[in-house]
């Protein structure tokens, strides 16, 4: 054995030389039109993008599954996808994320395909862009640029719009290019060299840094208008502790079918829609325990792997609902191919969210939704590995009312027992009392309203005066 080859080995670790040397077409993927009616307003309207992925772990299910949602978040943005590449490497290249000669390949099937961008399944590094580019010929664009122009598209709300922008400045500022050849580097005395000298001395540094500066001063600004619409929302989440109000946030992958649960259970009438990212901004509506005691259910922005940091920065007050909520539902897509992904990303999601804010978990309910397009084997599967969980259709309605019970057992209970004798006078307590309390007994008396109930602490001490019979309120 040479000793090259032996260093090829301990190199490439457990990789076989054929999977390194392999760029595997993932079939499927493509979504070209087969009515030639509509291919020339398809191709006016859409970009033509080839996805190019690395498998560096897991199986190659797992590659084909993370290219798989690629694609549909491609197609969410607007895309149509003409081919899907992966290739097995240790890590990326990280110089051209794919490996130099694997970049020629790429370039054959862009010029068969007729693509003009080209859409990698990582986060790319500036210089990985620059060199992408320069050999491709056409547009690179990695993962996270992909799910920002998704946030930019789906965006309503003006804090919404706020968050997404700021996201996409973050995202945009290490990655000026300065030294592209539209611009030369600016440079004095000797320092261009032969190809430098009088006349030859571009702006470029100047305009790289007046650009920098300038996006600089606008995420600088967009924090503060984020940091006062958050004021807003605190307040808003203020009171509703204050009078003691369990909340209630749902959370999941996105196109779980959350905003579809929080209409089936509240009829908030929230957006629904079968799209990627279609819920951006919080909806937060009161609702009813079957027992009658009021809380809140907050619908959050969706998750999915490897979330840039970026939109977890940006969207932090919305992301704070779900750590400061008394309870967590997490809803999981039960149609699905590989529902415990979904599950493990939202996880790490949380936990990030949680660490940040120094808190702890809320307790969590696993809720299982789209039981009706899943068939029998993949329900059993997903009650064997999600152990606890709850199965609904918010399409159907089927699983709401256990859903519904569970919820009213897993919320902290009032704490304070009260029994008070109140008069007819001050009817707005006893409307407080049904409302943030449980009501154990009621009687109509002469002299007012007898009520033995469980009360918050705030309500405790407005209903102190009226305490009957010496019994503690």
């Amino acid at each position: 054995m040479t000793e090259d080859y032996a260093e090829e080995l301990v190199s490439t670790g457990d990789l076989e030389l054929e999977d390194r040397s392999a760029l595997r077409r993932v079939a499927g993927l493509s979504t070209e039109l087969s009515d030639i009616t509509e291919v020339e307003y398809r191709q006016l309207r859409l970009e033509r993008v080839v996805l190019v992925g690395v498998w560096t772990e897991g199986t190659a299910e797992q590659a084909d599954a993370s290219l798989t949602e690629l694609s549909r978040l491609a197609e969410t943005a607007g895309s149509e996808v003409l081919e899907g590449l992966i290739q097995r490497r240790d890590r990326p290249d990280p110089a051209t994320y794919v490996g130099s000669g694997k970049v020629d390949e790429i370039f054959q099937t862009v010029l068969a395909t007729g693509a003009d961008t080209v859409i990698c399944d990582g986060e790319l590094s500036p210089g990985q862009l620059r060199q992408l580019e320069a050999r491709l010929k056409v547009k690179v664009i990695d993962r996270t640029a992909l799910i920002l122009d998704i946030f930019a598209q789906h965006a309503r709300s003006k804090e919404g719009k706020a968050q997404v922008e700021l996201a996409q400045l973050q995202y945009l500022l290490p990655r000026l290019r300065g030294w592209g050849e539209s611009l030369s580097r600016q440079a004095g005395g000797r320092a261009g060299g032969g190809n430098g000298g009088v006349g030859l001395r571009g702006p470029g540094e100047t305009k790289l840094e007046t650009d920098r500066r300038r996006i600089r001063a606008k995420i600088s600004k967009l924090r503060r208008e984020i940091a006062a619409m958050s004021a807003v929302r605190e307040t808003k989440r203020g009171r509703r502790v204050a009078n003691e109000v369990p909340s209630v946030a749902i959370a999941g992958y996105t196109n779980a079918g959350k905003s579809s649960l929080l209409n089936a259970i509240t009829g908030a009438g929230v957006l629904v829609e079968d799209a990627l990212f279609a819920t951006l901004d919080a909806t937060t509506r009161r609702t009813q325990t079957p027992d009658g005691r009021t809380y809140t259910l907050t619908d959050t922005v969706g998750f999915v792997r490897h979330l840039p940091h970026q939109l977890i920065e940006a969207f932090r007050s919305t992301l704070d609902e779900v750590a400061d909520a008394d309870l967590l539902v997490h809803v999981v897509d039960g149609s699905d191919d590989n529902p415990e992904w979904q599950v493990n990303a939202v996880r790490e999601v949380l936990n990030e969210i949680v660490e940040r804010n120094d808190t702890t978990m809320p307790p969590e309910v696993l809720v299982v939704n789209k039981i009706d397009a899943a068939d029998e084997l993949q329900l059993a599967r997903l009650r064997h590995l999600l152990p606890g969980a709850l199965f609904v259709s918010a399409h159907k309605g089927s699983g709401l009312d256990e859903l519904r019970e569970h919820l009213a057992t897993a919320l902290p209970r009032p704490d304070v027992e009260v029994d008070v004798l109140v008069p007819y006078a001050r009817g707005e307590l006893v409307a407080r009392v049904h409302r943030e309390g449980e009501v154990l007994a009621e009687r109509h008396t002469p002299e007012g309203t007898q009520l033995h109930a469980r009360v918050n602490g705030d309500l405790a001490g407005a209903l102190g005066q009226f305490a009957s019979n010496g019994a503690p309120a």
